[in-house]
Parts: C-alpha cells; sequence; structure tokens
C-alpha cells in the first residue's frame, strides 16, 4: 500500500509540473528593426539603394510626400489561455531628402502608452507626420482577419 501512495503522489506532482509548465509565458516577435550596429553602417548622406543593400527594405513606406521609411517590430507575450499582450514595440524611421539621400535615423518605442524618441542622429526631428508613428504603435496590434478578407456574418 506504501509503494501506491508514492506512485500517486509522484504522478500527482508530475501532473501539477506539467500544468505550470504548459501556461509558462512564451514570446513571439513580429516584424524587423535593424539593431543599433546595423544602423551604424547607414550614414547621413547615404542613398536610399545603399540603405536597401545595408539593413533591407522597409516594413512601411512613407505616404506620398512623405520621404522616410519605417522599419516595425512589435513583441507579444502569449500566456497560458489568457489573450495574448503586446509588451514592446519600436519604429525606426529612416528620413530621405528630396534627392533620395538620408537625412536622418531615429528609433521610436512606447512608454506609458506614448511615442517617445529612443535615439536620433540629428538633433532636430525630420519625422513631419507623427500621426502615421502613432498609427503604426496602435493599429498594427488590432489586425482583425475577418475584416481583412470581408466575411461577413449571412
Amino acid at each position: 500500500m506504501g509503494k501506491l501512495v508514492i506512485v500517486v503522489r509522484c504522478l500527482v506532482a508530475g501532473l501539477l509540473l506539467a500544468t505550470l509548465a504548459a501556461c509558462a509565458a512564451t514570446f513571439d516577435n513580429h516584424g524587423y528593426v535593424p539593431s543599433d550596429d546595423e544602423l551604424a553602417q547607414v550614414h547621413v548622406g547615404d542613398t536610399r539603394d545603399a540603405v536597401e543593400k545595408l539593413i533591407g527594405r522597409p516594413t512601411v513606406e512613407g505616404m506620398e510626400k512623405d520621404n522616410s521609411w519605417y522599419y516595425v517590430q512589435s513583441r507579444w507575450r502569449n500566456y497560458g489561455p489568457f489573450r495574448p499582450k503586446e509588451v514592446d514595440r519600436q519604429v525606426v524611421a529612416v528620413s530621405f531628402t528630396q534627392a533620395g539621400r538620408v537625412a536622418n535615423i531615429e528609433r521610436f518605442g512606447l512608454e506609458r502608452g506614448e511615442v517617445v524618441a529612443i535615439s536620433r542622429r540629428v538633433t532636430t526631428s525630420t519625422v513631419k507626420n507623427l500621426g502615421l508613428l502613432q498609427q503604426l504603435f496602435t493599429d498594427l496590434g488590432r489586425f482583425d482577419p475577418k475584416r481583412f478578407l470581408g466575411s461577413s456574418s449571412n
């Protein structure tokens, strides 16, 4: 009878450990942001082609008159049965002159829900459309495949 109790206790302990291990947080990374070392290779005055060769094409390009490339990355925490939660988002903005040369490189992040500049190569911001940055920080995490595919409930 004593051996049976030990076996049952070991099984219960193993099941408890397996349950706790299944609830450990996992993290998913989405998008691409060049590292500081990669960005150090890009210099003010480089061409778009040079930037593309050094750090690749961006996730998002600026709209019509905006001469900027935006690299976006987010990190999501998945914890057991709970909804995934975004724990970090970064945006790197590479601004170009009208002639297609790098004018500025900026890294943005989120702090208390506000967009903040983390690093800047030139002392003034050349990102003219902060509204686009705000959209990049708020809308990307709210992707709904049903709306994208146009499915309706008939």
